[in-house]
Parts: C-alpha cells; sequence; structure tokens
C-alpha cells in the first residue's frame, strides 16, 4: 500500500473514535479508496479506534459487499441463471476462465480483470448475459466472450 494512501485512512478513522457503529460506514470509505480492504488499512482501524481484529474481519467477511483481496480493473460477472445456462452459458465461463487463465472468484496477476459467476443478473431475456463492471452484454457466445476480454482497457 502506498504511504499517501496509509496516511489517509487514520484520519477517516479518527472521525469514528467512540462511534463504533459506524465501522461498516468507515470500511466502505477505506474500500472507496483502494477497491479492497488492505490488511494494514484495517490495522490501522483496529489501533484507531481500539476495536479488536477479529471484530473487524468478522463484519468484513460477513457482508458480501467488501473484498480482502487486490480486485481487478475489470470485474466480469457471468450469469449462472436458469435461462443463461440453457443457452449456453457454461461455455460461455469456460471462454473466460480459459482466455484469462483464472476461475470463478479469482484475479488475473496483473490485476487487469476478477471473474464472478452470479445466480442471476435479472436479464434473462438477453441470456446468456455478462456484466463487465456495469455494463450488460447479451446473448453471448466464446466468440463475443474473447472479443469482449481483447476490447477492454
Amino acid at each position: 500500500m502506498e504511504e499517501a494512501n496509509v496516511s489517509a485512512v487514520k484520519p477517516l478513522a479518527e472521525k469514528y473514535i467512540g462511534r463504533e457503529w459506524g465501522l461498516i460506514t468507515l470500511l466502505q470509505e477505506i474500500q472507496q479508496i483502494f477497491g479492497y480492504l488492505p490488511e494494514e488499512a484495517l490495522s490501522i482501524v483496529s489501533k484507531t479506534l481500539k476495536i479488536p481484529m477479529s471484530r473487524i474481519y468478522s463484519v468484513a467477511t460477513f457482508y458480501s459487499q467488501f473484498y480482502l483481496e487486490q480486485r481487478g480493473r475489470n470485474i466480469i460477472r457471468v450469469c449462472r441463471g436458469t435461462a443463461c445456462h440453457v443457452r449456453g452459458g457454461k461455455a460461455v465461463l469456460e471462454t473466460f476462465e480459459k482466455h484469462l487463465g483464472i476461475s470463478d472468484g479469482q484475479t488475473t496477476p496483473d490485476y487487469r480483470f476478477t471473474l464472478e459467476t452470479v445466480a442471476c443478473l435479472g436479464a434473462c431475456a438477453m441470456g446468456p448475459v455478462v456484466l463487465v463492471d456495469s455494463k450488460y452484454h447479451g446473448k453471448m457466445t466464446p466468440g463475443k466472450a474473447e472479443a469482449l476480454i481483447d476490447n477492454l482497457p
């Protein structure tokens, strides 16, 4: 973690001294800065607010919105719902895994991509559907999946 970024955590945490109920909000603010919750940042929170690391990790691991590991610039979510599955979603997922060299829940070593599967993206008529960051890509095929990867920053 960069020194400049580390220095930003302590002032954030100090706003919550005596206000332990604000831990979730504080973790959201930290994740907004880093894209995940670095251990060093959580240690600063623990020391500043005098909250045991076990409690901080308990909160951070309970909520699926928090990430304890650095994620990729591009978050690729592949729908595994029934409509997407019967229209070839499994082959789309396998293409992403093969092309990126990672499995569901993993991030490429260069932090360019994180691949996730989700139960449903709510766009069944467009299935198979892939969500990259906040943009939906429908009627996905293995060929379109490869082209999509090649065209992302």
